[in-house]
Parts: structure tokens; sequence; C-alpha cells
């Protein structure tokens, strides 16, 4: 694993995070204009707007740090509980090359950005939720509860398998999601892999702040340590450093616990973020206006560019795939 905690480190990280999030937005709202070359029509926006925004943050935070971290392990893989926020895993697989190894029409290219994006919760496209057909998800969003159970699964027999698990704080109310938590007394002895649980604590649930989001920090503590975790708290829109300190820590079955605000860069926090914010942009000028300040807030210029840049260094199989990207800016 890489585990570099440096500048450019944390630089490509939250830069990231910033294109994922941009993703997300324009696969909610747009059918066209996903660059932004043009100002936002009423004819861009989808007739039927339909997905959650308020978890995709988070998740593209805890994947960002992840992928970072874990960049050279072949031996690691990502769990997502909160499945309703497929949009943002999508994303991530999208700039990753992972798509495209299966459609060639999820090239990193403006045909491929457009592609992913007008087919997200659009007929015959990609749906809301993850779903089995999409390339590396083996769960379906929006069942809540089995997400780290799937995870203790995997690395039961497996010791080379490093698993971390997405858990969302209304998740682990339910029954199956909590009382996973004993799994972790099977994993004993270097015969079975090692599962990082990440607890993402955004606050809100569909229409009401979670149960554990009312916890105090002690309480929570005190309760995770019960099912014997180390916990160890990750504010992770204060500090990108702070999660990759976090990662490095070595500590024994350590419960990663990531405080984000639901919601965060858009236009609404809280319960109101949790699908949609922008009910009307489509017919309401003063929400789409809205909308086109959300999307230009992450300068999706600048980084389409830094982000070729950055594969390039990193991955020589992904630079194949950024070629025709290339060859469009060159041409122009």
């Amino acid at each position: 694993m890489s585990g570099q905690n440096n500048a450019e480190t944390i630089l490509k990280i939250r830069e990231r995070i910033r294109l994922c999030d941009y993703l997300v937005v324009a696969q909610l709202f747009l059918q066209d204009n996903f660059l932004l070359k043009r100002p936002l029509t009423f004819d861009d926006i989808k007739p039927r707007l339909l997905g959650h925004w308020g978890t995709c943050h988070g998740i593209n935070v805890a994947y960002a740090n992840l992928k970072s971290f874990f960049c050279d392990d072949h031996n690691f893989a990502f769990v997502l509980g909160p499945g309703h926020g497929f949009p943002a895993l999508q994303a991530n697989l999208f700039i990753d090359g992972e798509l495209s190894k299966f459609n060639y029409k999820a090239s990193f290219d403006e045909d491929g950005i457009a592609y992913i994006c007008k087919n997200f919760s659009w007929p015959d496209g990609f749906p809301s939720h993850a779903s089995p057909i999409t390339p590396t998800v083996i769960t379906e969003g929006g069942e809540l509860g089995y997400a780290l159970a799937n995870a203790y699964g995997l690395v039961l027999g497996h010791p080379e398998k490093t698993v971390a698990v997405l858990i969302g704080d209304g998740e682990l109310e339910t029954a199956t999601a909590i009382d996973s938590l004993n799994l972790r007394s099977l994993l004993v002895g270097a015969r079975n892999g090692k599962v990082l649980p990440i607890l993402h604590l955004n606050g809100y649930k569909i229409s009401a702040p979670s149960i554990y989001a009312r916890k105090s920090e002690r309480e929570l503590n005190e309760l995770i340590r019960g099912f014997g975790f180390t916990p160890i708290t990750i504010r992770g829109d204060e500090d990108t450093e702070a999660f990759q300190n976090a990662l490095s820590t070595g500590a024994d079955s350590p419960f990663y616990i990531l405080k984000t605000e639901k919601g965060e860069g858009g236009p609404n926090r809280h319960h109101e973020a949790h699908q949609i914010p922008l009910k009307n942009p489509k017919t309401d000028e003063r929400e789409l206006r809205i909308l086109e300040d959300w999307l230009k807030s992450y300068g999706p210029e600048e980084l389409f560019d830094r982000i070729i840049k950055q594969a390039e260094e990193a991955n020589e199989t992904t630079c194949e795939l950024l070629e025709g990207w290339r060859r469009k800016q060159h041409d122009r």
C-alpha cells in the first residue's frame, strides 16, 4: 500500500473528491451540456429527477482516501453499504476506468461523461441504486444492513484480503448491521483477512436525525469499544490529511467514524438533501441558476484537465483509456 502523506497526495485526493461530486450532480440532473460549455437551459435538465445526493459526498470522501492509501494493494476491496448513493460509486468506477473495461461507451472522454450522466436513472440505462448489473457490484442498494456481514464473509479464509466497508449511520440502526459487529470475534489469528468498518456519520436519515448522531461522542465510542473495536474519528470535510493519518495508525481492530455534513457542497443540508435537493430546475429559473452555480463551484474544466495528468503519471492502463480525450482536446 502507499500511505504516502504529502502535499501532492492530499491535493490529488481533494481534486478527486471534487471531480466525483461534480459527476454525481451531473448524473442526477443533466441530460445534456454535461461540461457546462454554455449556460444551462431547461432543456438540459432531465424530465424526471430520481436519486440520492445526501450521502454521496461522504462516499466520495471515503473512496478517494481509501483508493489513495491502498493504491498498491491488489487484495484491497471496498464494500458500499448505502447503495442508494450509487451515482457516487459509479463516478469513481468511471474515472478509474473500471466501467470502460466492460462497456466502451463509458470511456473517459466527453462522450463517456455524457453516456454515464444521461443514462443514470434513465429508461434502459443505469438504476438509481447500486445493482449487480454494474461491474464490481455484488449487492443491491436500498436494502441497508448486510454490507458488514458481506465484508466479513469475504475475508473469512482469505488472509490476503483487506476490506473496507462503508456503513450508513441509518444503516447501523438495523438489527443485521449492529449484530454483524459481533463477527469481529471470528477474525482471530492470521488465517483470515482484515475488515475496516467505516461508519458514515452524516447525521440524518430520509426525514430525521439518525440515532447515532444524537449520541454523545463518548457514548458512541463506548458502544464501539464494547464490540472489541478501537474507535477512530475522522472529520472528513475538515482535513483530508486526518483521514490518511487515521488509516496509518495501525490500531488493533480499528472502527472509523467518518463525520461529514449531509448534502455538503449542495444548496441544502440535513434531511432536505437526502434525495434531490432542487425539485424544479426544469421549470424554475431561480433553481436552474442555483444548479448551475453549484456545478460551477467544482471547477469542472480545471478538474478534468488535472485528473488526466494524474492518471497519466499513475496508471498506464488508464492512460490508454484517456487517449480519446487527449486527441479531442488537442484538436480544439
